[in-house]
C-alpha cells in the first residue's frame, strides 16, 4: 500500500487565509502576550510562528520515519532477521537522535 505523499517544506509565499477561533486559557494568553511583546511581534505572528515551527517539525518526523520504514523493508529484502532490523534501525535512530 502507497503511503500518502507529506510536504518536506513550507513555503514563505502569500497563500489563501482563513480566520480560525482558538480557545485557550487566561493565563496562556497573558505568557503568550508577554513573549510577544517582547520579541517585539503581534500574539497573531507568535502564534503562527510557534505553529510553523510545530508543523516544520512533525513534517520532518513523519519523513524520517517514513525513511526509517523504506530503510527497514530493504534490510528485510535483503534477508536479514527482524532483530536484525531492528538493530540497525536502533544504530541508526541513536545516530542521528538530537
Amino acid at each position: 500500500m502507497r503511503q500518502p505523499e507529506f510536504p518536506t517544506e513550507l513555503t514563505s509565499q502569500p497563500c489563501p487565509t482563513t480566520s480560525v477561533t482558538l480557545t485557550i486559557p487566561i493565563d496562556t494568553l497573558e505568557s503568550l502576550e508577554q513573549v510577544a511583546t517582547h520579541r517585539d511581534m503581534s500574539v497573531e505572528a507568535l502564534l503562527k510562528l510557534y505553529i510553523g515551527q510545530g508543523l516544520r517539525h512533525d513534517i520532518a518526523q513523519r519523513f524520517a520515519d517514513r525513511v526509517l520504514d523504506l530503510t527497514a523493508q530493504g534490510i528485510a529484502r535483503q534477508g536479514h532477521s527482524p532483530e536484525q532490523v531492528d538493530i540497525i534501525l536502533r544504530e541508526i535512530r541513536s545516530a542521528t537522535s538530537t
